[in-house]
């Protein structure tokens, strides 16, 4: 996984700890010899939400909810000589959403589900890696793929229940998968793959395609082409093609950070073509006190753009852009632009404080005006070994002809999470 500005707290405290990108859990060794390894991997999430407003029909002055989950399984590989190895995984989550539910009304509060997750193996051979099974995939920084994590609760339509912790995304693997990654961590690597999901919001797609990536000092260059292979009462996505382009690094440039991505989209029911594309860039202040990082994103999707699987992967903003917005308000990765501007610093190596700041302009959500400003602010803190805490606090601005939500009121919305590492 892409990390922007690659500091300590970015990748710990919520790239990998909440897991919202890559999935990756706290693992303890129970078995290492002659070639083999066991693990047992825990991860643990739980979250507070407060929301002054609802939106999308939702009755009620505000909502108050919580979110939490627990996965737990096993994972190991075993060298079949100096060259090759077979690996695999299998785990469970436990999950659930409690309160209210959660401001759009993507749950009620009732969920409660202990499935499996994971459950893939794999075999590597020098530069060849091929696995089969359940498990997470995304594509650079997520922009189009970034694993099956939307996690609706009940009612929203039959079926649509995973199990709650809609924010948590506490379920992320796709049904079944077969993927045949290629090539180092240097030059050029590349992706073939299937991914086929049972999630009812995802219209239960199976999708095909290859990735790939040039990987240099001075960034990665990747090109992707996915194609919707069949897709439950979803003609748009069954002959989806898209194709995209992109590139991320510093230019050869210390304390710069550069990314952008174009990707271009024809629907399989013939109708219109769309496109999406962002391009960001930032500074890392690196001589000044608290080495604050100032960004800048500009991003564009056409109406009828579907964004697939987008999800969180660098952190707050990428790709849900605007707590609220992006939950629960609209926009939900189709029809906007988008101007970001964020501003983050670490005052001590445990502790990194950041703002955010989001314009939406020429948004429609459901056909409906969705236009707005939101304001968020938030910390990362590692407060020891097994906890690390991120509040968040922020402030959403429908226009006042925003047509899309219950209310055009400004909403204050506060969340705080915590993440236990075993």
């Amino acid at each position: 996984m892409t990390q922007h500005f690659k500091q300590k707290l970015s990748a710990v405290a919520l790239g990998s700890a909440i897991a919202l990108a890559s999935g990756s859990a706290s693992a303890y060794n129970l078995y290492s010899e002659n070639g083999s390894e066991l693990n047992l991997d825990i991860e643990a999430v739980v979250g507070t939400f407060s929301s002054q407003e609802n939106y999308f029909g939702k009755t009620g002055d505000g909502s108050d909810w919580q979110e939490g989950y627990l996965k737990a399984g096993f994972s190991g590989s075993h060298d079949i000589n100096d060259s090759a190895a077979v690996y695999g995984g299998i785990n469970f989550v436990s999950s659930g959403t409690w309160g209210d539910g959660d401001a759009g009304g993507n749950s009620d509060g009732s969920e409660r589900r202990t499935a499996l997750e994971d459950a893939f193996i794999g075999v590597r051979a020098g530069m060849v890696d091929l696995s089969i099974g359940r498990q997470n995939f995304s594509i650079g920084d997520g922009f189009l793929i970034n694993g099956d994590a939307l996690n609706l609760g009940e009612g929203v339509f039959p079926d649509s229940n995973r199990g709650g912790a809609y924010w948590l995304a506490a379920r992320k693997a796709f049904d079944k998968t077969a993927i045949a990654r290629i090539g180092g961590e240097d030059g050029l690597r590349g992706d073939l793959f299937y991914l086929g999901s049972d999630n009812k919001a995802q219209s239960e797609v199976e999708l095909g395609g290859v990735n790939v990536e040039y990987v240099t000092e001075k960034g990665t260059f990747g090109a992707t082409y996915i194609k919707g292979l069949d897709a439950v009462d979803n003609a748009k996505r069954d002959g989806q093609k898209t194709v995209s382009v992109r590139y991320q690094g510093n230019a050869g440039v210390e304390n710069l950070f550069l990314s952008a991505e174009y990707a271009d989209q024809s629907q399989g029911n013939n109708s219109a073509d769309a496109n999406a594309w962002y391009a960001e860039a930032g500074w890392t202040f690196a001589d000044v006190a608290w080495s604050p990082q100032l960004t800048y994103r500009y991003t564009k999707y056409e109406d009828n753009f579907d964004s697939l699987f987008y999800g969180f992967n660098r952190g707050y903003g990428t790709w849900f852009q605007g707590e609220v917005a992006a939950n629960y308000a609209g926009p939900f990765g189709s029809s906007a632009e988008i101007q970001h501007v964020a501003l983050k610093a670490s005052p001590t190596e445990v502790l990194s404080v950041g703002a955010l700041f989001f314009d939406f302009s020429n948004s429609t959500t459901f056909g409906a005006n969705s236009d707005g400003q939101e304001v968020d602010l938030y910390a990362e803190w590692v407060v020891n070994d097994h906890l690390i805490i991120s509040p968040l606090i922020g402030v959403y601005s429908p226009d006042s002809d925003n047509a899309t939500q219950n209310t055009n009121d400004d909403n204050v919305y506060a969340q705080v999470i915590a993440i236990v590492p075993f």
